[in-house]
């Protein structure tokens, strides 16, 4: 009987890589304007894939757009698969929420053109998160498509991939990647040559027929595909070749007998998984890591509840997260990419978080705005009732009770006296009610008199009213205009104000309190001999010798290890002659901050490290002198350190890690992904094709032997021993986060690691990341056998601060409030929809749980927005299951 062999057409479509955007947009414009008239003339070519993703449709359609009737029409008819996706992401270096949205906006579009292609068509992401299959199966699909990451366990082409929770998808599984069918010959015997050394190569594997991917990076239609079939059909019996959809092959590929694979697929056992991008190009990462946050936990909860419904700013989200979603690109957000095209990936981030921020002002003066006190403030956008340490402003001079005095400034008068004929050129300078950051101009008195004119600013820390200052520089100029020779005597007032800092709260979930004076309800931060610092929790002392510091006796931390890089953007690879720098010639130690509230040390560390590596030499050379700057914060009720390592990077071709002592060795990891904790062991599969590297990314946090490291996109890490590699040794000792890498290269070949290209070879000067650098992380230990902490409470507690609004006191609401409460499960997402809130929450642990929304009612739908059940007040959530609540408005 003739093998079937499922031919599908297609191209994958990089939106931006190793050429930018447009650059590919002027390719895919001519690729669509051939292939849409190609469909309609020739029945023969049946069929084509748009790469699962809906950018190529509104890319194309943003300069032709004429052409949409003609793909709505080929849609309709079967002709030209859609979707599901927007963009196909990478997925373990963004947050779930936006691999959701991703997926919604992918449906949304694709249901203007007469739906989804339904297959989770993920043909070429970096490896795919544990959850998968749950998000698939949450979105109406039971098929996937996935190329890398599949461990050598799985010996057939078809295997069921099974999510924590449960939830389970087939995929078919692509042994030599999406590009198997490519370059069709238009030779129906070479065709056939190709399929017969095609199934040689991986008969062992298949189930049924052969799935023959004709297509790969920016291909460009095949004119003749119609004809070489037919004429491969009629010269031959082994084969049975024929054009079809993807969703129509792997919707009849067989389901018996396959085997089973739970959580994520990482394995390089055949296919590379490129694990180095999650640390190239650190400054992408920090800034997904920023908007998502600003996005997620802060601008969308605080618009969805302080924001009157009808105020709810729909248009400006949405382009904010479409921003967000384009980024996703898994060549983009993994800035395995010319620098232009990272240039514009970091743009779109920055437009994106300007958004955010400018939304969330709004909110926050809404808040402001309603409350009937005066004074400061406290907003919470998190789910959880929470204290914090905060700054603010507060008028009057003096200490504080409970308070921490950071700066004074006296009550101020400034004065100065010009003629009439002086004062244009001093009008010019006035463009704002501004005068510094903490002076601002509220009222402006001018009192003309016989011997000339008064003029007084009234002015305070904080903006209180409004001026109009085109006006009052219009009168003032009048008068200097008919006073040329009088004097103008201008006197500036300000009372006086403190800057401190103070603990605060706690303020109640997705609520406020009110600030008032209080003394510290927790013993406060102390400084330790000239080292160190205390708070009763925790004990922080700093090595002089070499700039390492100790948690509660634990020595070791933040020990900086610098390393050659003769890798890519894809990965690291050491140099054949490798020097290792891990000591500083100079460490200088000071205390900036002893308390009572907040503590802080500054370390400061010189450095000399190689300057780059002489490639023909394999080795690296010549030296630069480097200086660290680390900031160590203790706060006053807190078991957490925080800390923030500042250099200026002037080397090239290298890594720098923090290495980090676990108060226990450890054989394993616990690291944040989607919608999950996924725990990892020693060893990575390598294969012949990306040697076994045991780093990881972790989206926030990262846990392991009592140790909790937190960060903010500094994505990798690897469990280490000194004595050699963990997996040899049995055990790790220490975890090492990568701080940034620099490499020269989009891609390299006959590196150590990595033997074949992954991309052209071309030189990219921006992911040296050479300049300064403000990297954020945080450290929690547990010793003795204590209890983790909560490390989604940790990590909302040290980046996502409370926020401070001041009150006008004009409003009804009392000083404390709260106005939602979700309890039980993690908060993915709070957000309007047309009806209601909407709020999607997750269970990270292997034990069911009870999702309480107290005093509210609705549904739960899957993420096509379909009804599944109602609720009323609560509802259960299983082990690692998530689930989207519509709430009804009341």
């Amino acid at each position: 009987m003739a093998r079937t062999v499922a031919i599908v057409p297609h191209t994958h479509w990089d939106r931006e890589w190793y050429s930018p955007f447009q650059t590919f947009r002027l390719r895919l414009v001519d690729l669509l304007d051939e292939l849409l008239p190609r469909l309609e003339a020739d029945p023969s070519y049946a069929h084509f894939l748009l790469d699962g993703q809906m950018a190529v449709v509104d890319d194309y359609l943003a300069v032709q757009p004429e052409a949409e009737d003609t793909m709505r029409r080929l849609a309709a008819s079967g002709r030209l698969a859609m979707g599901p996706w927007y963009i196909l992401m990478d997925e373990f270096l963004v947050s779930a929420e936006t691999i959701v949205r991703d997926l919604q906006l992918g449906l949304e579009r694709a249901a203007a053109f007469g739906g989804a292609m339904e297959v989770g068509y993920l043909p070429d992401m970096f490896g795919h998160v544990a959850q998968m299959p749950q998000i698939l199966r949450q979105g109406g699909f039971e098929h996937a498509v996935v190329w890398r990451g599949v461990p050598e366990e799985i010996d057939r082409t078809g295997f069921w991939w099974e999510a924590p929770d449960g939830s389970t998808v087939r995929a078919e599984y692509l042994p030599l990647g999406y590009g198997n069918g490519a370059s069709l010959p238009d030779d129906a015997k070479d065709l056939i040559r190709r399929v017969a050394a095609f199934e040689d190569e991986v008969g062992h594997m298949l189930l049924d027929g052969i799935l023959w991917m004709n297509g790969t990076d920016h291909q460009v239609p095949q004119p003749w595909l119609g004809r070489v079939v037919a004429e491969a059909n009629e010269i031959q019996d082994d084969y049975h070749l024929v054009v079809m959809p993807l969703a129509d092959y792997v919707c009849r590929a067989p389901t018996e007998g396959l085997p089973r694979w739970k959580g994520e697929l990482r394995s390089g056992a055949r296919t590379p998984v490129l694990m180095g991008v999650a640390s190239n190009r650190v400054d992408v990462k920090q800034a997904a890591a920023r908007v998502e946050r600003a996005l997620e936990d802060r601008t969308e909860p605080l618009c969805a509840l302080f924001l009157p419904a009808e105020r709810w700013p729909e248009a400006l989200l949405r382009e904010a997260w479409l921003q967000v979603i384009r980024n996703a690109a898994h060549d983009s957000i993994c800035a395995c990419s010319v620098d232009d095209t990272v240039d514009a990936v970091l743009h779109r981030f920055n437009e994106a978080r300007h958004i955010a921020d400018g939304l969330a002002a709004r909110a926050l003066d809404m808040v402001a705005a309603v409350m009937a006190h005066e004074g400061p403030t406290l907003v919470n956008s998190t789910q959880r009732e929470r204290a914090g340490v905060v700054e603010l402003i507060v008028p009057g001079s003096g200490p504080i009770p409970g308070a921490q005095l950071l700066s004074e400034r006296a009550s101020d008068v400034w004065e100065m006296t010009v003629t009439g004929s002086d004062l244009a050129g001093l009008l010019t300078q006035i463009r704002s009610q501004q005068f510094d950051d903490t002076t601002y101009i509220n009222a402006v008195d001018v009192e003309p008199g016989e011997d000339g004119v008064d003029i007084t600013l009234h002015a305070d820390y904080r903006l209180r009213d409004h001026v109009l200052v085109e006006e009052v520089k219009a009168e003032v100029a009048a008068l200097a205009s008919e006073r040329p020779d009088q004097p103008f005597r201008i006197r500036m007032v300000q009372p006086p104000h403190r800057k401190v800092v103070a603990r605060a709260g706690p303020v109640p979930a997705y609520g406020w309190a009110r600030w008032e004076p209080a003394e510290l309800d927790v013993e406060p931060v102390r400084a330790v001999g000239d080292h160190g610092l205390a708070n009763g929790l925790v004990t922080v002392e700093v090595d002089p010798a070499d700039g390492t510091f100790a948690v509660d006796g634990l020595t070791g931390f933040d020990r900086l290890v610098d390393d050659g890089d003769v890798g890519d953007t894809y990965n690291w690879s050491p140099p054949e002659h490798q020097t290792v720098v891990d000591a500083p010639e100079a460490v200088a130690v000071e205390v900036l901050e002893s308390g009572p509230v907040r503590g802080r040390l500054r370390v400061r560390r010189t450095y000399r490290w190689p300057h780059r590596i002489v490639f023909s030499e394999r080795a690296r050379s010549g030296e630069r002198v480097v200086e660290v700057t680390t900031t160590i914060e203790l706060r006053a009720g807190e078991e957490v350190v925080r800390v923030t390592t500042a250099l200026d990077n002037t080397c090239e071709d290298h890594r720098l890690r923090t290495w980090l002592p676990l108060p226990a060795p450890a054989t394993a990891s616990r690291a944040e992904c989607a919608f999950a904790v996924v725990e990892r062991g020693l060893e990575h599969e390598g294969g012949p094709t990306e040697k076994p590297l045991p780093t990881y990314p972790s989206r926030r946090f990262v846990q392991a032997g009592g140790l909790t490291v937190l960060h903010e996109g500094l994505l990798e890490y690897e469990l280490v021993h000194p004595d050699g590699p963990a997996a040899e040794v049995g055990e790790a000792t220490h975890l090492a986060l990568t701080l940034l890498r620099a490499t020269a290269m989009l891609s390299r070949v006959e590196m150590t690691m990595r033997p074949l290209p992954a991309g052209p070879p071309l030189p990219t000067r921006g992911s040296q990341v050479l300049g300064p650098h403000e990297l954020r992380w945080a450290v929690h230990v547990a010793r003795d056998g204590a209890t983790a902490p909560d490390p989604y409470a940790l990590v909302d507690d040290v980046f996502l601060p409370l926020d401070v609004v001041r009150a006008a006191g004009l409003g009804t609401a009392p000083e404390r409030g709260s106005m939602l409460s979700v309890e039980g499960a993690e908060v993915s997402a709070l957000r309007r929809r047309p009806g209601g809130l909407e709020v999607r929450v997750f269970n990270p642990t292997d034990e069911a749980a009870t999702v309480r929304i107290e005093g509210r009612r609705g549904w739960l739908v899957d993420l096509r927005d379909r009804p599944l059940e109602p609720f009323e007040g609560s509802f259960e959530l299983g082990p690692w299951a998530f689930a989207t609540a519509r709430l009804t408005d009341t």
